[in-house]
């Protein structure tokens, strides 16, 4: 196998070839190994409980005299042996007589220079000393000794929630907590319910009826998490390593681990917001308080129905199930922000790689043009789920301050007003609405990545049409949102707005053919 290499030569040999690596139809590897990937392979391995840092990866990759602990020779042996125990288990003798004779070697060059063969070596060499019978490889039943844990790190942990797991486990865990939801409603008796106002006005005000808990978290945001997921693995394992091959950026790179690192004040941020404010917070003010004092600023819906109905819904109930449902809701929200947070990453990280390659002096590479519009494409679908959830939020928040008595048929009067020429009666209660607040919030920040990228893309620089299509049906949607009950005719604004943006979900180049061939690069100062 190493022909007698040492470690140094026999890791760069099969580095570059991308020993372990899938291989396309063609039974080639995929490409090489670069750090970033292999750190990610080896943590990925499920009796590796304490991972390895992107750092010690980056020294093996590096000409330089550092070794590779016994441990590491086990984790890098099941990589290139892909699994396999007769190959792991030969792959892990060759790399360890590869690291003997790396320490050889060092041994005599500093006993030529004159320095003590024992003095300040490496931490990764002097824990390889004692790899001459190097112990044997460990099946899945059995688990590797931990040497040390690996530190909390908020990043990581939200990013392996978002992309790093199989990609329904999210979405599905997301859809399964709003069926139990809508299931425990039923099991309450307010699944559905016909509440007559002191005005005489009877409004559906029943779980199932409410759009920002049904629609939002059965469909748009396990969507949201099935595109943010596929785009996060397609960068990772793919994307990624297309542009650093084709802009040569590998040695400057610092890896999609680090950059995830980077942003921990961001992630801790949005933390502390999801569950101090928009959790704990709103429901002592917005549901517990109401209960308590029989009352308050809101309008009744379903978390405020024992004020109304103390018969059929006591306030124990109440508050036990909106206590459930809220922390459900900040939890799903807080990776909603993370998934947008990596899309930013996203973005940047393809521009910054770009940026250190001096990729404006390149000729035009078909691939990473490629590469560019799947980002976009997800961004898009992302930023779209994320302005329908906005909407979900608003249709609620100001159809209960509104004489209507359901939600369709609001929507429903306010259409055939517009179309009948009749005038619809805009009569709503003085109500104070919060969600009016962190819906606008929701969809702000869900157009950011989206804008971020078109500028990190470079890909908004000339005229695309593709790109413009989404700009617009982008455009449109949030003038739907903003625009929710400002005058007659609203919903057909709106209804026009999300047929367009479900269809930009399925194709979000709107029928457009997309050029690979983006022009004159773009300056990426």
């Amino acid at each position: 196998m190493g022909n007698g290499s040492d470690f140094k030569a026999l890791f760069m040999r099969l580095a570059s070839a991308g020993a372990g690596r899938p291989v396309d139809a063609s039974g080639f590897p995929q490409g090489p190994w670069t750090p970033d990937l292999l750190a990610e392979a080896i943590t990925r391995i499920d009796m590796n409980q304490s991972g390895i840092e992107l750092r010690t990866v980056q020294l093996w990759f590096q000409n330089n005299d550092k070794g590779i602990s016994s441990d590491n020779i086990r984790w890098l042996a099941r990589v290139f042996g892909c699994d396999d125990p007769e190959a792991t288990s030969a792959w892990q003798a060759e790399i360890s007589a590869s690291q003997s004779r790396l320490v050889a070697r060092r041994r005599l060059e500093r006993q030529a220079t004159g320095e003590p063969a024992d003095g300040a070596l490496d931490t990764d060499i002097l824990k390889a000393r004692n790899v001459a019978a190097p112990p044997p490889f460990e099946g899945p039943g059995l688990r590797a000794p931990e040497e040390t844990e690996r530190r909390f790190s908020l990043p990581r942990i939200s990013e392996e929630f978002v992309g790093h797991r199989s990609p329904l486990d999210l979405p599905a865990s997301v859809f399964a907590g709003a069926v139990a939801l809508g299931f425990i409603s039923y099991f309450l008796g307010i699944h559905s319910v016909a509440y007559g106002r002191e005005d005489g006005i009877t409004k559906q005000v029943g779980f199932l009826w409410a759009p920002n808990w049904t629609f939002l978290f059965m469909i748009f945001m396990p969507l949201f998490f099935v595109f943010a997921g596929d785009l996060l693995a397609f960068w990772k394992s793919e994307g990624r390593e297309k542009v650093l091959a084709a802009c040569g950026g590998a040695e400057s790179d610092d890896g999609w681990a680090n950059k995830v690192e980077r942003s921990a004040y961001t992630y801790w941020a949005v933390l502390l917001i999801c569950l101090g404010f928009a959790g704990l917070f709103q429901w002592v003010s917005i549901r517990l308080m109401p209960l308590m004092q029989g009352g308050g600023p809101y309008p009744i819906d379903w978390g405020s129905l024992a004020i109304a109905l103390p018969e059929t819904y006591s306030v124990h109930q109440a508050i036990a199930f909106s206590g459930f449902a809220y922390l459900y809701m900040c939890l799903c929200f807080y990776l909603f922000f993370v998934g947008l947070i990596l899309l930013y990453t996203l973005s940047y990280d393809l521009w910054e790689i770009e940026r250190r390659s001096a990729v404006e002096n390149r000729e035009p590479q078909p691939d990473v043009d490629r590469v560019r519009y799947r980002i976009m494409r997800g961004i898009f679908r992302c930023t779209m789920c994320g302005l329908l959830i906005a909407i979900c939020m608003k249709l609620q928040s100001v159809y209960l301050t509104t004489s209507a008595e359901s939600i369709p048929d609001w929507l429903f009067r306010d259409a055939v007003s517009v179309l009948s020429g009749r005038g619809a009666a805009d009569d709503r209660a003085n109500y104070s609405s919060p969600t009016h607040y962190t819906s606008l919030l929701i969809a702000l920040v869900a157009y950011v990545p989206f804008l971020h990228g078109i500028i990190r893309t470079g890909l908004g620089y000339q005229f695309n049409a593709p790109l413009w299509k989404m700009v617009a049906v982008g455009i449109l949607l949030v003038t739907a949102y903003l625009l929710i009950g400002a005058f007659a005719g609203f919903s057909i604004v709106l209804g026009v707005s999300v047929l367009l943006a479900i269809y930009g979900l399925f194709d979000p180049a709107f029928g457009t053919r997309e050029t690979s061939d983006v022009g004159g690069r773009r300056n990426v100062s």
